[in-house]
């Protein structure tokens, strides 16, 4: 549950890592744009036909258009409304929920 506090996530500890270790460490998840390449690819498809759904407007629907693909800001989960005005991301769609992301691509 979410306690509505600022919690770390991964990026301290792999910064911790690499300075201790002295090796740059390669980030292969989310936002890095080979994350969403290498599913696309396995997928049999280019990144430019794939739409991401997801709650991260940085993370899941920054990086995926980063990548090349369509983004929907679903209003669920990590969603904040402030979100909606993000400085520098900019859905392709924004959604109440996962039911009227789908409705938004059969419409499409």
């Amino acid at each position: 549950m979410d306690s509505g506090e600022l919690k770390l996530d991964l990026g301290c500890f792999v910064s911790g890592l690499e300075f201790s270790s002295q090796v740059t460490a390669e980030v292969i998840g989310k936002p890095n744009a080979s994350f969403f390449e290498q599913g696309a690819a396995m997928l049999g498809l280019n990144v430019s036909d794939i739409i991401m759904i997801g709650d991260d407007v940085e993370s899941d629907i920054g990086g995926s258009m980063a990548a090349g693909a369509q983004g929907i800001l679903v209003r669920t989960g990590k969603f904040r409304d402030s979100d909606e005005n993000h400085p520098k991301v900019k859905p392709t769609f924004i959604a109440d929920n996962l039911r009227h992301a789908v409705e938004i691509i059969l419409k499409s």
